[in-house]
């Protein structure tokens, strides 16, 4: 194969991610060419409605995997943390390159820096229930668009601070911005942050093949067993959910951490689990939350997968 082809969103994150990802396969496969496919999802089109309006998890994913469907593409470049826990029997991840930080970060002032009823702007809602646990006083609008738009919120002073992944501002060449990252401790991340999945067609061998050669197989075994918490959970879970796997070798074991809380942050489960298969690790976290006090919370419409 002497060129592939990877579909992409067009934000200048999503295209600096294709361009890293790009130059992992030019450096293992020397004389290769990549070119970027960009598609325009239905999340780009609409950047102002809440994502829980617009079709939720998956709202960037969506068309970007439908390039690869329909051969318009050979590969698809994600943000992990967009895609949906339940993924087509069509596909699979081919690579997911090393994690970068998975951790939530603040711009604009730090967390013990924020005035009492400090505005804080954030689109998600894990972000929000886990801030308003720490800081019962802050007060939250939301914030959707690109990461230029919402550093310059906390910039322009529209808001006390943003919340921002810290991987995507490292990306960006942006970290000199971070006023301050958050401890997942205090800030479960959510599950996938700070990784890029590189999905493909499961029948297309060649593809598949190119791929491997850029997998870090301690951040695909992380992802899985995040990805396994939400898929436990269930697709139709629209609570604040976090999971964060820490693998810090190829096989072994993994420290697998969940969160389920309440919108308001007024409960908040926290459970942790080790074990060596990514993805039975990560159902018995998501069990734990739930049996912890999770299934009780106003909102939960209960499992979608019974799982093993």
């Amino acid at each position: 194969m002497a060129t592939v082809r990877l579909a992409t969103r067009g934000s200048p994150l999503a295209l600096r991610q294709t361009e890293l990802v790009s130059d992992l396969l030019r450096q293992a496969h020397p004389g290769l060419d990549v070119e970027p496919v960009v598609v325009r999802t239905q999340g780009d089109r609409d950047a102002t409605s809440p994502l829980d309006q617009i079709g939720g998890q998956g709202v960037f994913v969506t068309e970007v995997e439908t390039a690869v469907a329909d051969g318009r593409a050979d590969a698809a470049v994600h943000s992990a943390k967009d895609m949906p826990s339940a993924m087509s029997a069509q596909f699979v991840l081919g690579a997911v390159p090393r994690r970068a930080d998975p951790r939530d970060g603040l711009v604009g002032s730090t967390l013990a820096g924020l005035p009492a009823g400090g505005l804080v702007a954030t689109g998600s809602a894990r972000r929000r229930a886990q801030l308003a646990a720490l800081r019962p006083d802050l007060v939250f609008t939301d914030l959707r668009g690109n990461m230029a738009r919402r550093v310059a919120v906390a910039e322009e002073g529209k808001a006390s601070a943003v919340v921002i992944a810290v991987a995507a501002m490292d990306r960006l060449g942006w970290a000199g911005k971070v006023s301050a990252v958050l401890d997942p401790v205090d800030v479960l991340p959510q599950a996938g942050q700070g990784a890029i999945a590189v999905q493909c067609r499961a029948d297309d061998a060649g593809t598949r093949e190119l791929l491997a050669a850029i997998d870090h197989i301690a951040s695909h075994r992380a992802l899985r067993s995040e990805r396994a918490v939400l898929a436990t959970l269930g697709g139709n879970c629209t609570l604040p959910v976090g999971a964060f796997a820490e693998a810090q070798v190829t096989g072994g074991t993994l420290r697998v951490s969940g969160l389920l809380a309440s919108g308001d942050g007024h409960t908040v489960i926290r459970v942790t689990r080790s074990g060596d298969d990514p993805e039975a690790v990560g159902a018995a976290v998501a069990r734990a939350l739930l049996d912890g006090g999770g299934a009780a919370i106003e909102g939960f419409d209960g499992l979608l997968d019974a799982g093993p």
